[in-house]
Formats: C-alpha cells, sequence, structure tokens
C-alpha cells in the first residue's frame, strides 16, 4: 500500500509539473566563453532543455531565488589587486511567462570572490558570504527586488593547519533553518561552522548559544545539507572528503557520524563540493572533484540519519560543483565546470542509484543550478 502511494505521488508531481513551464537557471564563471547567467527551459517528460534567455554578469558562479522566484540574485566572485574586495552581489528580475532575465542592480559584498548567496524566507533580506576575505554580509532587499547597501558585514578570523588552503578565514556559504531563525556560515579556514541567530523582523544577528560547531583540524567545511525534517545536518568537508554528520535542535548541533566521501581505493586529491538530500529524504548525494568526478550516493536511515554509502556515480564530466534535482524528483543535474556541461541522470526512487539518460545541456563553465517552475 505505502509502495502504491508514494508511486502516485510520483506521478501526480510529474503530471503536475508537466503541465508547467520549468525553468532552470545556471550559474557560471566568465573566465572561459561563458556570458553570465542562464536560462533554460527544461521538459520534465524529455529530460532536456533548451535555452531561453542569458544575462551578462562577471562571474555569477553562485545563485539564489527570492521567495516567489521573481527575483534572481547572482554573486560576482572576482577581488580586486589587494585581493580584499571587488566583490559584488547582482539582481535580476524574472518574467516566469518567457522565461527573460532583466538586470536591476549591483552592490559591492563587502569583501573578495563572494561564492553564496541566500535570500530569506521573507524576502527582506540576502546573505552573501565572501571566500577570500573570510567575512559575509547582510543585505536589506525593497519591494522590487533590488539590493539596498549592506547592513551588516561580519569578519571571521583564524587559521588552519594546511597553509595553503587554510591560512586564514573562508567563508564558504550561508545557510539558513527553515524556520529563518538561525544562519549556518562553514568556514573552511578555520574549521568550523559559525552559527548565529537571526531576527527577520529587524535583520539582526547575534552570536548563537552554541557559537559555531568545531571540526577536526584541516578537514575545511564547505557546504551542508538538513533532511526535510530539519532534525539532521550533514556538513561535506572538501579539504578530507568526508561527510559529518549531526543531530540539529535549537541551533544545537551534535556529531554521530563521520563518513568518507571517496571509493576506498582513491589516491587522488580532495576536492569534495557540494552536497544535497532527495525530496524524498531517503537519500544523500555528494560531489568530488579533483581526479574523482563523480558524486557519493548514501541512503539514510530514516530513524537515525545515519548514513550508508550505496555507491559512486561519474558525473561524465570534470569538477562537478553545484549538481541539484529537478522540481518532479525524477532527475538529478550534475553541473561539471571544467567540461562545459550539465549531464542529466535518472534516480531510482528504490535506491537511490543513478542512471545517465544519455542527455546533456551545454553551457559553459557551469557552477550553480536553480529551479523556477512557473
Amino acid at each position: 500500500m505505502k509502495l502504491l502511494l508514494q508511486l502516485f505521488f510520483l506521478l501526480f508531481c510529474t503530471a503536475a509539473f508537466a503541465q508547467k513551464k520549468t525553468y532552470l537557471i545556471v550559474g557560471t564563471y566568465t573566465s572561459g566563453k561563458s556570458e553570465g547567467v542562464y536560462v533554460y527551459q527544461f521538459d520534465t517528460k524529455k529530460a532536456q532543455g533548451k535555452l531561453i534567455d542569458s544575462a551578462k554578469s562577471s562571474n555569477p558562479s553562485f545563485i539564489a531565488l527570492a521567495p516567489g522566484n521573481k527575483t534572481v540574485y547572482a554573486v560576482n566572485e572576482n577581488a580586486d589587486s589587494t585581493d580584499k574586495n571587488g566583490g559584488a552581489v547582482s539582481a535580476f528580475s524574472f518574467d516566469k511567462k518567457s522565461g527573460k532575465l532583466h538586470f536591476i542592480n549591483t552592490q559591492p559584498s563587502g569583501g573578495s570572490n563572494p561564492c553564496y548567496v541566500t535570500a530569506d524566507k521573507t524576502g527582506k533580506w540576502l546573505f552573501t558570504g565572501n571566500y577570500s576575505s573570510g567575512n559575509f554580509s547582510l543585505f536589506p532587499l525593497n519591494a522590487n527586488g533590488s539590493i539596498e547597501t549592506a547592513k551588516n558585514n561580519i569578519q571571521h578570523f583564524g587559521k588552519g593547519p594546511n597553509t595553503e588552503r587554510q591560512e586564514g578565514p573562508h567563508v564558504h556559504g550561508t545557510f539558513l533553518t527553515n524556520d529563518n531563525k538561525f544562519l549556518l556560515v562553514p568556514d573552511l579556514g578555520i574549521d568550523k561552522v559559525m552559527i548565529y541567530n537571526f531576527d527577520a523582523s529587524t535583520g539582526v544577528l547575534t552570536e548563537g548559544k552554541e557559537p559555531f560547531i568545531q571540526l577536526p583540524a584541516g578537514t575545511g567545511p564547505r557546504h551542508l545539507a538538513f533532511d526535510p525534517a530539519q532534525k539532521h545536518l550533514y556538513l561535506v568537508q572538501e579539504l578530507t572528503g568526508t561527510i559529518a554528520a549531526f543531530t540539529f535542535a535549537n541551533g544545537k548541533a551534535t556529531l554521530f557520524q563521520t563518513i568518507s566521501t571517496l571509493p576506498a581505493d582513491y589516491k587522488g586529491s580532495m576536492g569534495s563540493a557540494d552536497i544535497h538530500v532527495s525530496p524524498d529524504g531517503k537519500f544523500l548525494y555528494a560531489s568530488n572533484r579533483g581526479e574523482a568526478n563523480n558524486l557519493a550516493i548514501y541512503a539514510i536511515d530514516p530513524g537515525t540519519g545515519i548514513l550508508k554509502l550505496t555507491g559512486h556515480q561519474s558525473t561524465m564530466g570534470k569538477t562537478p560543483r553545484n549538481f541539484n534535482f529537478d522540481p518532479t524528483g525524477n532527475y538529478l543535474l550534475a553541473a561539471n565546470q571544467n567540461s562545459d556541461n550539465i549531464v542529466i541522470f535518472k534516480i531510482d526512487h528504490r535506491t537511490g542509484l543513478l542512471t545517465e539518460t544519455g542527455k546533456q545541456i551545454y553551457v559553459p563553465n557551469p557552477v550553480c543550478i536553480k529551479w523556477i517552475v512557473e
């Protein structure tokens, strides 16, 4: 009976999305042939994309969507000659009927090489994490989606044992909990995930009761994901190719597992990048760059949250950064930055394993993918 209900749900979702326009928004690096942010209309029946529009922007490597998906925000991952400033964040309005982007405005990010951006649940605030300068900024947003000058800029301090990668703080993400009450900021350079209380009515950030999650030295925390119930937190660590799993409640995290993202016989360089829980909450995926160029796939124990590695899937390209699930939950799309392709995989909802569909979307230097449904 349970299996029949799950099949009915999947069929219902697929049919519902098939009647609407589904858009894939792609952030890129513009050091190659890319011009900026790209928009593709995605056919959820045929699993293929069609280019609709692009907007010129400098290194819009990571993007975020405002509530209602009427505004697209993109970092401009740049730095000036001092490597202390030069970064920016830009806003684009999005027309769901035509799929067109229109530039609104841009603001300095408050640091160098911003690599992550997040809009809060109210649509009134925007967070941008600056990698090279090790800080993050909070911006007020106007009703038309435009970005005001930064209200706050918080600087991290410290370093780690990896002298090449951890010579100082390196903010790698700004993640809000679903209740909009906590901001979690992984810092690769200091091996911490900083925890801040967030008041969405005032835009005030304060140090959490547990101000940070301390990770083992040299692990390099990068991105994180929650399960649908927000009970379990999964953190991918770039420099050691591992995932740290925590219970999470009221701003407090408790470690219960650490597991590798790589095959046991892997001898290449480390480069874990992104991490996501499947929409049904049954599986966890993490991307590996370096020589691995794959996705690690885990089954999640529904009670304990414990991960069990079930396999690895080549991303059929080089340097997979971000990846994401299409709105039907039937496909996983992996963005391969250095082979200029987004590869489309079919998801087995029973095992979580992936099958290559044979279909790709060719995008110059793709880094981040998001979805908008009309």
